[in-house]
């Protein structure tokens, strides 16, 4: 089973996530310029978003500080370990492959131990590599050279239940694949239902305190922007997630919870400059048994200005319409469907499923996903 995810979403001159120059990212699609938006900054915004309505015990962390983190649990179990903690904290994460090393960092992270890249940790593995090495210091083992059984259990410590975020979004890691997680969802780069241009605010900074005759400003500079309206799509395996969270009512809430983030959540470039934040006008989600469907080709030709209609409208309306068509083509309709629309919504959405508010949505997808599981589990 899966979940789809539509939105349609209006944002005005922003730069919310750009490339190398500065500049609000693009693609080509059908022959036009478009604004995109990562699925890896949207993935982020989402991550941070879970953090204000789930306990971050079962959320996970990006980070090369795991070795930190380690050690403050090593010390905050046993405070008279304080002085091996950081040592025991290394030996133990590098027992899964994971290199570590001195940082580089200026400040207070000069010195410290991390590891070579980012990764993806959850506070519960957190917690128990910690146990373990406590454990393994107690017992007099060398946990720089670990015993098989060593191994197991700190292999251990990264199966089973998994991290709603982890679970979600996946792990990957070179240099141990024994903790690669599969991801249960795939979110799709955002991009603009109409063709843009790339526009360029040229600005200028005055110096408060410059002497009356020192006219002019004391900086200038440009930066780029554009404003559209976003198709936003994300789908989320229904069975891959339930498999790793192992409870359905944890897979209801995961997708309730993953719904509900990237319904809400924004990336922050440039925010403060642009005060950019909106909500979608449109969200269409559908519980489907055979397989995703992405509607990304109802803008293969870009929505064009009328007068009187905006293009969110008609971004929604011709959404709706090409999920109809897929489902009377392919005979493939959805188990269920739902939507909400700040206008009213249109024929179009009427025919693809129920009208509901946010709050309602969230509720009957926490409820059909709970059936679901629970059906499969029989």
């Amino acid at each position: 089973m899966y979940l789809d995810i539509y939105a349609i979403q209006n944002v005005p001159p922003c730069d919310i996530n750009r490339d190398d120059t500065g500049t609000p990212k693009t693609a080509i699609y059908g022959g036009y310029l478009r604004s995109r938006v990562s699925s890896q900054a949207w993935k982020h915004a989402m991550r941070e978003e879970f953090a204000k309505t789930l306990d971050s015990k079962g959320l996970g962390v990006r980070t090369k500080h795991a070795v930190g983190l380690i050690a403050d649990e090593i010390k905050s179990q046993r405070p008279d370990l304080a002085d091996e903690a950081e040592g025991l904290a290394s030996a133990i994460l590098q027992v899964t492959g994971v290199k570590v090393e001195k940082s580089k960092r200026a400040g207070s992270e000069e010195g410290s131990a991390v590891s070579q890249y980012l990764i993806f940790i959850a506070r519960s593995e957190v917690d128990k590599l910690a146990r373990i090495a406590i454990d393994a210091h107690e017992a007099g083992e060398d946990i720089s050279k670990p015993t098989k059984e060593l191994k197991k259990k700190v292999s251990a410590a990264f199966h089973g239940t998994q991290a709603l975020d982890i679970a979600l979004f996946g792990r990957m890691l070179a240099d141990a694949p024994d903790l690669n997680t599969d991801a249960s969802s795939q979110v799709a780069h955002a991009i603009s239902v109409d063709k843009v241009t790339q526009e360029y605010d040229y600005f200028t900074a005055v110096d408060d305190c410059a002497a009356d005759d020192n006219a002019g400003a004391a900086m200038l500079d440009t930066i780029g922007f554009n404003s559209s309206t976003l198709y936003r799509y994300a789908t989320v395996c229904l069975d891959s997630l339930s498999g790793q969270l192992g409870d359905a009512k944890a897979t209801a809430e995961g997708a309730r919870s993953f719904l509900s983030a990237f319904v809400r959540s924004m990336p922050t470039g440039k925010q403060n400059t642009f005060a950019n934040r909106t909500l979608p006008s449109a969200v269409l989600v559908a519980l489907r048994d055979d397989q995703p469907v992405n509607g990304v080709s109802a803008f293969e030709e870009p929505i064009t200005p009328r007068e009187g209609v905006s293009i969110s409208h008609q971004a929604e309306d011709a959404l709706a319409r090409k999920l109809g068509e897929f489902a009377k083509a392919y005979g493939d309709a959805p188990v269920d469907a739902w939507w909400c629309a700040l206008d009213g919504g249109t024929d179009a959405l009427r025919e693809f499923g129920g009208e509901v508010t946010l709050p309602e949505m969230l509720e009957k997808v926490g409820a059909r996903v709970l059936d679901v599981v629970q059906a499969g589990e029989e």
